[in-house]
């Protein structure tokens, strides 16, 4: 019995060792899924071709979201953990979880964003949304929303402008970077308005469109979606979308059509963005959805069916469900990881 216990031991760290240097061995330029597990606490790394898990480390306690670094080197996961203050960080060249970034005060951090060399975070209990160095290993900078469950984030590439959906205040913040009339020791300061934006109730999954001149922002308490033009700072649409429990929401790459998925029901919502008419119900085959993660080529979507264990595979093409992954239980935050 000592033998066959010992021989599957061996074969299953002999898979999960090939399967990490499957991963570490890609060419420059390929791109992976990353699928985070609540059931399983637990981070896959997914081939695209093959829909396989090529590796699997330990994400922490409660994983919520999940980002790449832009070189495809790291992950970083928030632990939301019922107001916990910890980021998990993971080596993906050797598929191994670091020791946690402590935030100290600024607890239950949740959306995330890797945009110029810095991890953006929100930490909803402290009602801030923040940026992490990670060549400091510090927290460089802070701001507060005053607004309830600063939930999930997007910033731009350049840094001039940042939005935040806040689940319980229904709104959202957009925040622009402008330079102070003071001056400090590197000369002028930087400071940033913030335009608090009102949208409908339990506005929690939003998207900005490929151009950066609008954003789509599901609202689940109201079935509804609010379009707000950015440089406006206003909503100048509100519609009647069905979407009740929405939970993510995400333009496909060439900004035509948006995804609406809902931990309220079986369907996903998709929208054409030019005429904001709903164009399909699709069917995943779970009873609820939550993240979904865009292939950055345009080709596939794919979206974690939480309740169903799985991760359904969309083609943007036909718009129907091709596949599934299988990477652990109840999967919720995705995100796409480019070796460079």
């Amino acid at each position: 019995m000592l033998k066959k216990l010992s021989l599957a031991l061996s074969v299953t760290v002999a898979i999960a060792t090939l399967s990490m240097h499957a991963f570490q061995a890609q060419p420059t330029g390929a791109g992976a899924l990353i699928v985070l597990s609540k059931g399983d606490l637990t981070m896959s790394v997914v081939d695209p071709a093959t829909l396989k898990v090529l590796g699997k480390v330990p994400s922490g306690p409660d994983p919520h979201e999940i980002v790449a670094s832009s070189d495809g080197r790291m992950a970083y996961i928030a632990n939301y953990n019922g107001g916990g203050n910890i980021i998990t960080p993971v080596d993906l060249a050797a598929m191994k979880a670091l020791t946690p970034i402590d935030l100290g005060p600024l607890r239950a951090p949740h959306g995330l964003d890797f945009v110029a060399n810095k991890l953006w975070f929100t930490a909803e209990a402290a009602k801030v949304i923040g940026s992490y160095d990670p060549a400091t290993q510090k927290v460089d900078w802070v701001l507060g929303t005053g607004q309830n469950r600063t939930h999930m984030l997007y910033v731009w590439p350049d840094v001039s402008r940042i939005v935040t959906s806040n689940v319980s205040s229904a709104s959202l913040t957009i925040l622009e970077k402008t330079t102070g009339a003071g001056r400090g020791r590197g000369g002028p300061q930087t400071d940033w308005n913030a335009t608090v934006v009102a949208v409908g109730r339990g506005a929690e999954g939003f998207d900005v469109s490929p151009d950066r001149k609008v954003l789509w922002a599901a609202n689940a308490q109201d079935g509804t979606i609010s379009i707000v033009d950015v440089e406006s700072k206003k909503v100048t649409d509100t519609l009647a979308a069905n979407v009740n429990g929405a939970n993510r929401l995400k333009f496909t790459p060439d900004g035509k059509q948006v995804f609406v998925s809902s931990l309220g029901g079986p369907d996903v919502a998709i929208f054409d963005a030019a005429t904001k008419r709903d164009v399909k119900r699709l069917k995943t085959g779970g009873r609820g959805a939550a993240g979904i993660q865009m292939q950055p080529d345009g080709a596939r979507a794919y979206v974690a069916c939480t309740p169903d264990d799985f991760v359904a595979v969309v083609d943007l093409k036909t718009l129907e469900v091709t596949g599934r992954i299988e990477a652990g239980r109840q999967p919720d935050g995705l995100a796409w990881v480019t070796r460079r």
